[in-house]
């Protein structure tokens, strides 16, 4: 069945690969900085012997030359954008006296080749290459598109004699990564193949690619993965694709027309990982595996530089459960990592403040600028400085502005909440007290074909407030709290456990029972508020079993008076669904299922 992509989806794919300006010569010459545009000549895959144009432009602070060195930061950019999307942190880099690449991701701006989902074996590459021409690597870079003038060699960069290997390699230059979304997953990429890049600033990214657009929320096997596929974000997939189609415009598929052959610049095992999961409702295993393999769950062991994790409380393409399986990951092998939980995501949208650090950049003003700044400060130029704690999170219930120092509270650990249970009983209620169980059942159905039943709003974009639902008798179940006495905090992941009952035996992934796990803050006059637009997707194998869900991470206060509400439907417009139809029960009387939600301070 065709599937209508809603208004606001079409304006994300506008805003995603909407052209930002050029660098200006006026804004760097203010500054005493330079740019010069650059191509590199990159080799990449598994052999090195696919060669990609790359475009970037070099920032030079005033006063930096061969005798007066200065460490050096790549600058990366979010999907289906280009370059010049980094030009406000290049250029605020470079006058604090970092020399500053910004570049293209390949498939992008004017850079050659196709997508490639941030693989280590081609975007890695392509970094490292960029990485050794800031070291001093000769014949990489030239000063046209035809690359027919060569660059001259760099010699402006600090130079390392050991890298974080713990050996010598040639044209080492002290030198970091910062950048957002698609430009924090290549960071990972490019430290899991070249030991000479020093400390990185990846961005709301992700951690699982095949959870982030597919997500399973029970399961994991380790993080956020598990073996059993979840439900295809469709809205979100919809944009990624569409993005990606459309990046080169008419002048880049002129100019790189191998990026036409096959599927139009995507390779041809993202663009299958993309479609299966779009027509099936769910990735095949070899779209997993693939998914996987461009995702620092399945290389972090290779990465062993500082690594500071910034990640967006409202984000429904990668939220915050991925930002903290990757800090769990690294911390788990001693790798020097803090983690940052700051307002705004990618439901938020670019112009959000707490996207300014790498959009609009100001320490004064930007608690996330400050920490990632003194995080280069102290690792590439060993300035007395200090890297600022290991976890901390804003709260948006504070009158603090976005992303300013007083919103945060500083922690030792992510696991500031200690576990409250709320338990599933009759009437849709979630009562207290296990004594207080009543016994019950609740019936609801799931479409056929994956198609949601009636509509949700999109949560590509999420607005604050309730927004309104139109869901049909019969296709959600629900269980409310009592109202809170007192402001209740909620950080962390609340975790639902339930048992589902269907008449209709399982057989696999494609006849599996999919439900939607939703979890709400409702008013005193009953409006009812999803938190963030978060949904979690659970395919259910084994029903009648016990299902214990992870719901999305969240940073969220339950003012006095209000309750809540935690849901199971049996679709969501946001996903495809199960394909078959099927009528679910939840039998509730016994204190094993409940919802338990991690309390700060009550």
């Amino acid at each position: 069945m065709a599937r209508t992509v809603p208004a606001s989806v079409l304006a994300v794919v506008a805003g995603i690969v909407l052209s930002l300006a050029a660098p200006s010569a006026a804004a760097a010459a203010e500054s005493g900085v330079t740019v010069q545009p650059l191509w590199f000549d990159t080799t990449v895959g598994p052999d090195g012997s696919q060669h990609c144009t790359v475009e970037g432009d070099l920032y030079v602070p005033a006063g930096v030359s061969a005798d007066h060195p200065a460490p050096a930061v790549l600058t990366t950019h979010g999907f289906g954008q280009d370059k010049n999307a980094r030009r406000p942190a290049a250029e605020f880099l470079a006058a604090r006296g970092y020399v500053v690449l910004a570049y293209s991701g390949l498939g992008f701006g004017g850079s050659g080749c196709k997508v490639t989902l941030d693989s280590p074996d081609a975007d890695g590459r392509a970094a490292s290459d960029l990485v050794g021409y800031l070291g001093g690597t000769d014949g990489v870079a030239y000063l046209d598109a035809a690359r027919t003038r060569p660059a001259p060699v760099l010699d402006l960069v600090v130079r390392d004699a050991v890298a974080h290997d713990g050996q010598a390699h040639a044209d080492d230059p002290r030198v970091g990564m910062v950048g957002g979304s698609y430009g924090g997953a290549v960071q990972f990429a490019a430290a899991a193949v070249d030991p000479r890049i020093d400390a990185i600033v990846p961005m709301i990214t992700w951690n699982d690619l095949s959870y982030s657009l597919a997500p399973n929320s029970t399961g994991a096997i380790t993080g956020v993965s598990s073996t059993v596929p979840g439900a295809t974000k469709a809205s979100w997939t919809t944009v990624f694709t569409s993005a990606g189609l459309i990046a080169p415009g008419q002048a880049g598929y002129r100019g790189d027309p191998t990026k036409l052959l096959g599927c139009p610049n995507f390779d041809d095992r993202t663009c299958g990982a993309l479609v299966t999961s779009l027509t099936q409702g769910f990735p095949d295993p070899l779209a997993v595996q693939f998914l996987r393999s461009v995702s620092v769950a399945s290389y972090v062991d290779r990465v062993r530089i500082p690594v500071l994790l910034i990640q967006g409380e409202e984000d429904t393409l990668f939220n915050l459960n991925e930002a903290r399986a990757t800090f769990d990951a690294l911390q788990a092998q001693g790798t020097e990592v803090a983690m940052i939980w700051q307002k705004n995501g990618h439901s938020t949208g670019a112009a959000g403040p707490g996207l300014r650090a790498i959009s609009n950049p100001d320490p004064a003003s930007q608690y996330t600028t400050a920490r990632y700044l003194d995080w280069f400060d102290h690792h590439l130029k060993g300035a007395p400085v200090g890297t600022g704690p290991t976890f901390a999170y804003f709260r948006d219930w504070t009158a603090a502005p976005a992303d300013d120092a007083s919103g945060y509270v500083a922690a030792p650990s992510p696991d500031v909440g200690e576990p409250r249970s709320l338990y599933l009983s009759a009437d849709g209620r979630l009562v207290a007290a296990p004594g207080a169980i009543g016994p019950g059942t609740q019936t609801f159905s799931t479409p056929a074909a994956g198609v949601a039943a009636g509509s949700t709003p999109s949560n590509v974009r999420v607005d604050p407030g309730p927004r309104p639902e139109n869901q049909p008798p019969g296709a959600a179940v629900g269980w409310t709290s009592e109202a809170v006495d007192a402001p209740t905090d909620v950080v962390g992941a609340p975790t639902l456990t339930v048992r589902v009952a269907t008449p209709t035996p399982v057989t696999g992934d494609l006849d599996a029972v999919v439900v939607f796990a939703k979890l709400y803050d409702v008013a005193p006059d009953g409006t009812a508020t999803l938190i963030n637009g978060q949904v979690a997707p659970v395919r259910i194998v084994d029903p009648g079993a016990l299902t214990e869900v992870t719901l999305p991470v969240i940073v969220h206060r339950f003012d006095t008076g209000h309750s809540v509400r935690v849901v199971l439907a049996g679709s969501d417009s946001n996903f495809r669904g199960g394909l078959v139809p099927r009528e679910v029960s939840i039998v509730t009387g016994d204190p094993v299922q409940r919802l338990v939600l991690p309390i700060v301070g009550g």
